[in-house]
């Protein structure tokens, strides 16, 4: 006979610390299965768990400009979902890579908001994922006299940072 999926019952803060729980344990099966060492860290921010793996020589779970990370962020949220039956918006960091990420996109959010400004003209930004444009917008929303929008479509969806009209 199944047991009951306590699942249901949870909600908020308790849900998501459920899902660090399983998000951790399907990586550190990951990290068995890939032979990597590593230590899982798991924490909750705001409304996600928030996933790192931390440790040296992770640069090929990372990928080039955080693929892998993406996808593997990816395949732990379907883990959860199979666990839980709700969708999640669980944040994985791996080495630290998506933290310095995050610190690099807020100074290009800041240098564009500023060559708005002197400027008077929109400045368009490269393509990025949406973690990296939802960076670049907190980034921007920090600077008086412009705003940002996002234009395009995946995956060539970009950042546009403007002169504040009102």
């Amino acid at each position: 006979m199944n047991e009951p999926d306590t699942t249901e019952t949870l909600s908020g803060q308790d849900l998501l610390v459920r899902e660090g729980d399983i998000a951790g344990d399907y990586l550190e099966r990951l990290l068995d299965i890939a032979d990597v060492d590593g230590d899982i860290d798991m924490d909750v921010e705001g409304e996600r768990a928030v996933v790192a793996i931390v440790g040296d020589g992770l640069d090929a779970l990372v990928g080039q400009n955080g693929q892998v990370l993406e996808a593997v962020q990816e395949l732990t949220r379907l883990a959860v979902v199979r666990e839980t039956g709700v969708r999640s918006r669980l944040m994985l960091d791996i080495g630290g890579w998506r933290a310095a990420r995050k610190d690099e996109l807020t100074t290009i959010g800041t240098r564009a908001a500023k060559r708005a400004l002197e400027s008077g003209e929109p400045v368009r930004l490269a393509p990025m994922t949406p973690f990296e444009r939802k960076v670049v917008h907190d980034a921007v929303a920090a600077v008086d006299g412009v705003v940002s929008e996002s234009e395009g479509v995946e995956p060539e969806r970009r950042v546009v940072v403007l002169p504040d009209p009102s």
